[in-house]
């Protein structure tokens, strides 16, 4: 990214009219990022009482506007809807002739390329596909969180420097991603961040139980290197019972999580499995101890104690 200085909004010409069809967590902050580059946010689509108050939060004193208004007004339209919804909107929207020639399209889904504005690009629209790598609370703070961002793009070739430039005028990175890896880079994300909540939620429920007063203050530091230690250094930074092969202490774990949380053994016993895979293959588990840890971590080591003796 270019470091040289940049002139002030205030004396950028509005270049682009910027529109928004589904004001969710996403649309607004993209539009306002995009205002802070000289755009010019000019209509806004919203159907439930949050996402009106999520584009007042955002995008003061623009206008709320049905679907088909917002393209008749803006120059760039971000089409920010949940991915099933996607592929419907875009062909009503060309069916109804509501894409105008020339008009920029962008969807933000991460599943999706380019291809699912074909329908829009046959009327004319110039099809963009850039999707942000990044959670949204649907708050100012998230325009924040845009500054060095990484963004799938996926768009033709030709449009492949106009696609990056938005990029970058939000703040973001441009990662160029291929069409048929769009699933694939998908659930790379989901696998990564959205797990995430689930597995420090459950972490932080079962500390509770413990009687840990605030898991949050004992998690964070914890995660936190974690996290640094992966981004860092991979598999090599596994470290815990499943890596060192104490089946005891996993054994421990699966019983005591039987007993108080019986919901979460399953995908305790899962994650333990792609650990202690990955720990032997990069040669952190012994695999004289390999053995018994996958004993304790076999299929059938989830059924519930009956209290026969098996």
């Amino acid at each position: 990214m270019s470091t040289s200085p940049q002139p002030e909004p205030k004396d950028r010409p509005a270049r682009l009219g910027v529109g928004v069809v589904g004001a969710g967590r996403v649309g607004p902050a993209l539009a306002a990022a995009l205002q802070l580059a000289g755009h010019r946010p000019v209509a806004v689509s919203g159907v439930s009482d949050a996402s009106r108050r999520r584009a007042a939060l955002l995008l003061p004193d623009v206008p709320l506007m049905s679907p088909a208004q917002v393209l008749q007004r803006a120059d760039l339209v971000l089409l920010t809807v949940p991915d099933d919804t996607l592929p419907g909107l875009v062909e009503g929207l060309a069916e109804t002739g509501a894409v105008r020639p020339g008009q920029l399209l962008v969807h933000t889904s991460g599943r999706y390329g380019a291809r699912v504005l074909d329908p829009a690009l046959r009327a004319g629209a110039l099809p963009l596909a850039l999707h942000p790598a990044m959670t949204f609370t649907g708050t100012p703070v998230d325009v924040q969180r845009l500054a060095g961002c990484s963004f799938g793009v996926t768009a033709p070739e030709e449009l492949r420097l106009a696609a990056e430039a938005l990029v970058i005028e939000m703040g973001g990175e441009p990662e160029w991603i291929s069409e048929e890896s769009r699933p694939l880079y998908h659930a790379a994300l989901a696998l990564g961040a959205n797990h995430l909540v689930t597995l420090v939620a459950e972490s932080m429920e079962l500390l509770r139980a413990a009687g840990v007063e605030a898991p949050d203050r004992m998690l964070g530091p914890l995660l936190g290197a974690a996290l640094d230690n992966a981004l860092r250094s991979g598999d090599a930074a596994l470290t815990g019972p499943v890596a060192r092969g104490d089946a005891g202490t996993v054994a421990a774990h699966v019983a005591e999580l039987r007993k108080h949380a019986p919901q979460t053994v399953a995908g305790y016993l899962a994650m333990a499995r792609a650990t202690a895979d990955r720990a032997l293959a990069h040669g952190l588990l012994k695999p004289e101890l390999a053995e018994d840890l996958l004993g304790v971590l076999a299929d059938d080591a989830t059924l519930p104690d009956d209290g026969s003796d098996r």
